[in-house]
């Protein structure tokens, strides 16, 4: 069987060869003399058809190709966080100090360190059992992250050798006996990324991914190990949401894939966040940050291989205890490289010209989000937050479709509210979140035990407000009942003093989940208060709203989140002020 062969046609991305007899589906391969990167994607009797991950041009027949017999992997090791990768894991970074501004075709360095020591610390000792996903040592991989050195997949056996000392990763940090052989233990592993790593269990969602926005983490909460989508036309605010979350959430490792987005965006990020300080930890935000940046003017098959290879890398870490927020912006363009592959393939197109399993590569995706039982008995989750960006905000195209009835919740960036300047520009009616009913517990108990209570109510007037507002473009909000006119006037506390927030002020960026909750009771108590006053003792809506008190309750957000109990004078001093009206 021969592992070479030869090109026979070239179009684009796509590269047919024959010759590779000992080929396999999924395998890596050199294309050309330059040895460009590519992955088998179909086999047709003697024929491979290749998706080459670099540019193209100048590939011309009968060049050789080789297939390197092992399918498309990632290393995973120490030196991952602060990293950044293209999509199929070279380190731009050492590409950038090597070889400047542009990555040559057919660069091939490795994704981790080879010229770094890592000191190890043992966790096992000399004669100890050992099965696949337990922790053989700890590494000190960032100031933040406590990276830990797992026993591979499928290695059972008993600890050799192991000591404390200071390692290459390329060097023997254990032997494991098993069936009289010694196996190596180095500082890395590899993994296919089209296989999802193994787990013990698949646990309930019990916990909520706490980003410091007061529309998501009140109204359309997603837990630890739920996935997301935020789906949204141009300039609605997709990126600037997602980075807030990944610079706020409560997550301990971030792996943001910029997938096909604009170069300047992907360039934002990554000047800013090196310089950003966690607010979890005081140290900057690249110590838990991993970024895989795949801009659109870069060879479009490597954008389908970059989602794969940030959830891999992902559910490393998870197997390891942690808790990860997997950010993928967009997965429009990942489905756009779809497509375009399919259409060299020449398959029959479905929907918009995109390939029949659209909707199962999608899946495939987003289920391996989740919070599991490690093989080595912690727990871990991966939480996906996946951005769509429709054609001309057209909802209906078939990757948001898809995408809305795989996730469990959804926030939907509204347009008007976008250029209206309100951020972030999430539709409270549209939006949903279904990992609520699994997070109720969570919030009764760390909260309050009204939360739902609240935000039920705080969802009904908004609903109503919406409604009226139909009705208010006949006939004015003068022709409304004063009832109803009480809901459009807390309607409006609701959108400008709760849902509105601005990023780049300093308290408002971020609101702890206790402020959340006690601005939004103020302004409910208020409404309550309100229509008790009217209904029963025939308070006009205009002396409610002439009180002072009103303004107060709009500028809660501006109150520090450390001084948050401060909200209660304020709904001490509604209750007097109430008092005085009677």
């Amino acid at each position: 069987m021969s592992s070479f062969g030869e090109i026979i046609s070239v179009s684009g991305s796509l590269v047919k060869a024959n010759g590779l007899t000992s080929a396999k589906m999924n395998d890596i391969v050199e294309v050309g003399d330059l040895k460009l990167i590519g992955e088998i994607i179909r086999l047709e009797s003697d024929i491979c058809y290749i998706q080459v991950y670099e540019e193209t041009s100048g590939l011309h027949l009968h060049e050789p190709v080789m297939t390197k017999e092992i399918p498309l992997s990632v290393e995973l090791g120490p030196g991952l966080i602060g990293s950044i990768f293209d999509g199929i894991q070279r380190p731009l970074t050492e590409i950038g100090k090597k070889f400047g501004g542009f990555i040559p075709r057919g660069v091939k360095l490795p994704a981790l360190d080879r010229h770094k020591k890592w000191h190890f610390v043992p966790k096992v000792k000399v004669n100890d059992k050992v099965k696949p996903g337990d922790i053989l040592g700890e590494i000190k991989e960032s100031e933040v992250i406590v990276h830990k050195l797992m026993t591979p997949y499928k290695v059972n056996g008993r600890i050799k050798s192991i000591g404390e000392g200071d390692f290459l990763i390329d060097d023997n940090f254990a032997l494991i006996e098993s069936n009289g052989k010694e196996i190596p233990i180095k500082g890395y592993q590899t993994w296919p990324v089209r296989i999802p790593r193994p787990y013990l269990n698949k646990l309930p969602v019990d916990t909520p991914l706490i980003t410091g926005q007061r529309v998501i983490d009140t109204f359309f909460p997603i837990s630890k190990g739920g996935k997301a989508c935020i789906p949204g036309g141009f300039g609605t605010g997709k990126t600037m949401t997602l980075q807030t979350i990944a610079k706020w959430s409560d997550a301990t490792i971030i792996v943001y894939i910029g997938c096909g987005e604009r170069g300047n965006e992907m360039s934002d990020i990554l000047s800013e966040f090196p310089k950003l300080e966690d607010p979890r930890t005081g140290k900057i935000l690249m110590n838990r940050t991993i970024i895989i940046a795949n801009t659109s003017n870069m060879p479009v098959s490597a954008r389908e291989a970059s989602i794969y290879t940030g959830i891999t890398i992902a559910e490393y870490y998870r197997d390891q205890g942690f808790d990860v927020a997997l950010i993928a912006d967009s997965t429009s363009r990942w489905a756009e490289a779809l497509r375009e592959i399919s259409g060299r393939l020449e398959e029959i197109p479905a929907e918009e010209g995109y390939p029949p399993y659209l909707a199962s590569r999608l899946a495939d995706f987003y289920e391996r989000s989740g919070k599991v039982e490690t093989l080595g008995g912690f727990n871990g989750s991966v939480t996906i937050m996946g951005a769509v960006s429709p054609p001309g905000s057209d909802f209906s195209e078939p990757v948001t479709q898809y995408t809305i009835k795989l996730v469990k919740t959804l926030w939907e960036l509204d347009r008007d509210l976008a250029y209206s300047r309100h951020y972030p520009a999430i539709n409270w009616i549209n939006s949903f979140s279904k990992d609520y009913d699994f997070l109720v517990d969570w919030f009764s108990t760390n909260i309050s035990e009204d939360h739902a209570e609240y935000r039920q109510k705080a969802l009904e007037l908004l609903i109503k407000d919406n409604n009226l507002q139909q009705l208010i473009k006949i006939i004015g909000e003068e022709g409304l009942p004063e009832q109803e006119r009480l809901i459009v006037f807390i309607s409006n506390i609701i959108k400008e003093g709760f849902l509105r927030q601005n990023a780049l002020d300093p308290i408002e960026r971020y609101t702890i989940l206790e402020k959340q909750f006690m601005m939004l009771k103020t302004i409910i108590d208020f409404y309550d208060k309100a229509t008790n006053l009217m209904t029963k003792f025939h308070i006009t809506l205009d002396e409610i709203i002439d009180l002072p008190i009103i303004e107060e309750i709009k500028r809660m957000k501006y109150i520090p989140n450390e001084k948050y109990k401060d909200i209660k004078k304020i709904s001490d001093k509604m209750e007097e002020e109430f008092k005085n009206l009677l």
